[in-house]
C-alpha cells in the first residue's frame, strides 16, 4: 500500500513537472519546474520501488541510482541556467500593464 502511494505520488510530481515545462514562459522557470518536480518524482518512484522490492541487490542498485540522480540533476540544471545566462537569454518579466492604475501610475 505504501509502495503504491509513493509510485502514484511520483507520477503526480512528474505530471506537474511536464505541465510546468509546457506552461512556463522562459528557460529559467522551465528548469525550475522540471528539476524540482523531476527530482521529487524520481525520489518517490524509486522509494516506492525499493519498498515494493524489499531488501535485495536490486533495491541497493535502485538506491545508488537515486543518489546519482540527486547529485547530478541540480548540477546539470545549474550548468544549463548558467549557460543560458552567459549566452544572453533574458529572464521573462511580467508586463507592468496588469499592475498600472487607470491614471497611468504604478
Amino acid at each position: 500500500m505504501i509502495a503504491s502511494f509513493l509510485l502514484l505520488l511520483g507520477l503526480f510530481f512528474m505530471i506537474f513537472g511536464v505541465v510546468g515545462v509546457l506552461k512556463f514562459p522562459d528557460i529559467y522557470t522551465r528548469l525550475q519546474a522540471s528539476t524540482k518536480c523531476g527530482v521529487t518524482g524520481v525520489i518517490s518512484i524509486f522509494f516506492g520501488l525499493i519498498i515494493q522490492q524489499g531488501f535485495s541487490a536490486f533495491s541497493i542498485r535502485i538506491f545508488f541510482i537515486l543518489v546519482f540522480v540527486l547529485i547530478t540533476t541540480p548540477v546539470a540544471s545549474h550548468i544549463i541556467a548558467q549557460a543560458a545566462y552567459e549566452s544572453g537569454v533574458e529572464p521573462w518579466r511580467k508586463p507592468l500593464d496588469n499592475f498600472r492604475k487607470k491614471d497611468g501610475q504604478i
